[in-house]
């Protein structure tokens, strides 16, 4: 299938303008890595360009290599390096410089060191937090092996949005993830950040890879009996030829009507969903930001979904 021609509706606009240029002048500076370019996403034209602000970047700490080997992504796979002391600061630095007011921070995973990276992801968050309160910081971390200590060291360090993707539905956990990753292993990680700390939690699944409607449907439902307050849904695309074929482009119909089964019908407090969208897609433009901004409680927000999807 992935050989076939894209549709029109997976058409995507270039990278261009001056602010795509000045975020990624200030990144090369601090050597510093973003999901957008490793994962080679096909919105980082638009999403660095940005609207009306200064855009928007997804950090990603811990180097540009990757410990796991998930059949769908672009991230290089091995040949671990140290980790960088400073780039907590560098991080902090270049928000500061880019002028950001929402952060997203992801990483690789990171199996091969003691906390896997917990410790370091959680001074990142801190570094911002102390230079500015108000910024909004959403991490996207990894599984963490599903080792609670570890995830309760990134909530203690006060993100306010907590993101873990499940990626695809239970049955193709594998071969789409590594081997490592797993369906309720994931949950278990969402999960706990729900019960443990008043902060959104938000995930993604990947449409495209031979899914069926009724695994989708059993996949949103457990994510909402993990009380996961956000969900993206998007296409998946084939960074390359050695790594998964596209099974199906999806319509966009069919992605509108997931969305309004997530928000309408189980209870979502938002969802985006469309060929296009990816977990951290325009992520200081979505409802997450809007609701933080107005200092809604998270807990009454719960409830009131709850109660929707009843």
């Amino acid at each position: 299938m992935s050989g076939r021609q894209k549709p029109d509706w997976l058409k995507m606009r270039p990278p261009s303008g001056r602010q795509f240029t000045d975020i990624k002048e200030t990144l090369r500076d601090r050597d510093l890595h973003t999901v957008c370019e490793e994962a080679n996403c096909p919105n980082m034209g638009e999403c660095w360009s940005g609207r009306n602000g200064p855009g928007t970047a997804t950090f990603m700490l811990m180097g540009d290599r990757c410990s796991r080997g998930c059949n769908f992504c672009d991230v290089e796979t091995g040949g671990m390096e140290a980790l960088d002391p400073e780039e907590p600061s560098n991080v902090a630095d270049a928000v500061a410089e880019i002028g950001l007011d929402y952060v997203v921070l992801t990483s690789v995973d990171r199996d091969d060191l003691p906390d896997q990276g917990a410790g370091h992801f959680a001074r990142t968050i801190r570094e911002i937090k102390e230079r500015d309160p108000g910024i909004l910081v959403e991490v996207l971390i990894p599984d963490f092996q599903g080792e609670p200590e570890l995830v309760g060291k990134i909530i203690d360090a006060g993100p306010d949005v907590i993101a873990h993707n499940i990626e695809t539905v239970e049955r193709l956990q594998w071969p789409v993830r590594d081997r490592r990753a797993d369906y309720e292993q994931s949950l278990s990680v969402l999960e706990q950040v729900s019960e443990e700390s008043e902060v959104y939690t938000k995930t993604s699944i990947m449409l495209g890879l031979g899914e069926y409607d009724h695994e989708i449907y059993q996949t949103l439902s457990d994510l909402r009996e993990a009380d996961v307050d956000v969900v993206t849904l998007g296409q998946y695309l084939q960074p390359s030829r050695s790594h998964l074929d596209v099974f199906e482009y999806v319509h966009p119909d069919a992605f509108e009507t997931w969305r309004r089964v997530a928000e309408e019908e189980l209870g979502f407090l938002y969802c985006a969903s469309g060929p296009m969208v990816r977990s951290s897609y325009k992520a200081g433009e979505l409802f997450v930001d809007a609701v933080l901004r107005e200092g809604k409680s998270v807990a009454d927000a719960r409830q009131r979904a709850r109660t929707a999807g009843d």
